[in-house]
């Protein structure tokens, strides 16, 4: 596959990368203010902060054009709804998501810039911007506004050759507690054929590459109890069970030999990669050291045996301890087995699975393993995340990789697929409102997200930002169906 180095400078190929490059000023300014607003949605010391965050997408939004904009507000933090309907009568409707708020930045210690002051800095690859929100989400929106500004003045159309709808959420990074609810409330606006996913990234610099699926999630907690209160470990130790050695040794069983996830029927539902999907993922370009080096920042790969890790990261269900905590961790020694332990742990979904099935099984699982003298207690939070894939052979797929080979300079043919290790309320998008799922974005799996010192490559947004513009006009030779867009 070509590959060539990606630039967003005097190359015109196109009327418009033209209006791109002769733009980019007006992106980085845009990118640059609202990257300066702290949109932390965890914390709720930042509520107001994701309410300006919205308030200023929504004036960034009325100055690209769109006739209609409107702050929704939800039981938790605010999402953005956008409308620029096409003049062409029956245009195809194509929705794009993504989400306003962002991670919160500890330790703040490891930031080299602080993490809301956006600075630019020269990289191996080109200038990166720093600053949380860099990327996830808010470079991979703001491509959006430039975007179509250059499919209406590349085609020169006052409205879009498709009915462009968006819609970006506040409380993406804290689990979309309430996105599937504005979803069924707002449904007879969000009607669409076709939802583009702006939310994910990119295999690398130079490889322009597609996102077709992202795994689901689901959560719990982990409460082992043995003794009524803290005891005396000399005059108990070894006399009665302690909660902190039964935890370690049930995590410990959590997988197999060989790296499989030991909760019964955890696979039954998982659906196995096609031959075809195998070959897709194994043309990704992948150097595993540098990998490790890099982005992993460890010594080995572990996982799942008979699997390469781009199937393990993307392509298979995991479980992992997040967190284990229980009795004394202060200065010193404090002798004691304590009265609890506990741990967070989450799984990791393919497709067919639910995560709704997770919680019985871990229940059933962690019973069957705890000792006696130990009484335990898992706690599953209600929701979860499910599964989602993109079709493949769609007409909208098609549509979408023209646009992508475009922008790169690159046959469509040769637009890899990947996906996405990561969970979002995609499934949702898909059960909501029945339309194929797409994802287009600007990140790549060294950007550091939710991590310090995140970035984006700005290169990649301006080529997603061109990407944008193609595929408007491409998903406009696409006739509506009551189904969704087909030929």
């Amino acid at each position: 596959m070509p590959r060539t180095a990606l630039r967003s400078d005097a190359v015109t190929s196109s009327p418009e990368r033209a209006f791109v490059s002769a733009h980019l000023d007006d992106l980085h300014a845009d990118l640059g203010a609202w990257l300066r607003i702290p949109s932390i949605s965890a914390d709720p010391a930042h509520a107001p902060d994701v309410a300006a965050s919205a308030e200023w997408l929504a004036d960034a939004l009325r100055r690209t054009g769109f006739p209609t904009v409107e702050i929704w507000p939800t039981a938790g933090a605010p999402a953005v709804f956008a409308e620029w309907p096409s003049a062409d009568a029956g245009a195809p409707v194509a929705l794009v998501y993504g989400h306003h708020d962002v991670q919160p930045v500890d330790p703040p210690e490891l930031w080299v810039h602080p993490p809301f002051e956006p600075t630019v800095v020269e990289g191996e690859d080109g200038p990166e911007l720093h600053a949380r929100g860099a990327i996830d989400d808010k470079g991979n929106v703001a491509f959006h506004l430039l975007g179509i500004r250059a499919h209406l003045a590349a085609t020169g159309r006052d409205t879009p050759a498709v009915t462009v709808k968006l819609l970006i959420e506040g409380e993406e990074e804290s689990g979309s507690p309430h996105f599937a609810a504005l979803l069924q409330e707002r449904r007879d606006r969000l009607g669409c054929d076709v939802v583009v996913v702006s939310d994910t990234g990119m295999a690398a610099p130079d490889v322009p590459s597609a996102v077709t699926a992202m795994r689901g999630l689901a959560d719990a907690e982990i409460t082992l109890r043995g003794p009524a209160v803290d005891l005396h470990s000399g005059s108990f130790g070894g006399a009665v069970p302690n909660p902190l050695h039964a935890l370690a040794e049930l995590l410990a069983k959590l997988h197999d030999e060989h790296g499989r996830v030991t909760l019964p029927g955890f696979y039954d539902k998982v659906r196995p990669l096609s031959d075809r999907e195998r070959a897709l993922m194994s043309r990704v370009p992948f150097d595993e050291q540098a990998w490790l080096a890099g982005p992993a920042a460890s010594r080995a790969t572990y996982g799942e045996a008979g699997y390469s890790t781009l199937e393990r990261t993307g392509a298979r269900p995991t479980a992992e301890v997040n967190g284990m905590w229980g009795g004394y961790t202060g200065p010193g020694h404090k002798t004691i087995i304590p009265a609890e332990a506990h741990a967070k742990v989450t799984f990791r979904l393919v497709s067919d699975q639910r995560p709704e099935d997770v919680g019985p099984q871990l229940r059933a699982w962690v019973e069957a393993n705890v000792p006696d003298g130990i009484v335990a207690e898992v706690h599953t939070p209600p929701g979860g995340v499910a599964p989602c894939a993109s079709d493949l052979d769609s007409p909208a797929m098609g549509a979408l990789l023209s646009a992508i080979g475009q922008a790169f300079d690159t046959d469509p043919a040769d637009v890899l697929f990947t996906r996405e290790g990561g969970s979002g309320p995609e499934a949702d998008l898909v059960e909501a409102l029945g339309a194929p799922l797409l994802f287009l974005g600007a990140g790549l799996p060294t950007d550091r997200i939710h991590s310090p010192n995140e970035r984006v490559l700005l290169s990649m947004v301006h080529r997603c930002a061109e990407a944008a513009a193609h595929l408007w006009r491409e998903l406009a030779g696409l006739r509506r169906q009551p189904s969704g867009v087909s030929r």
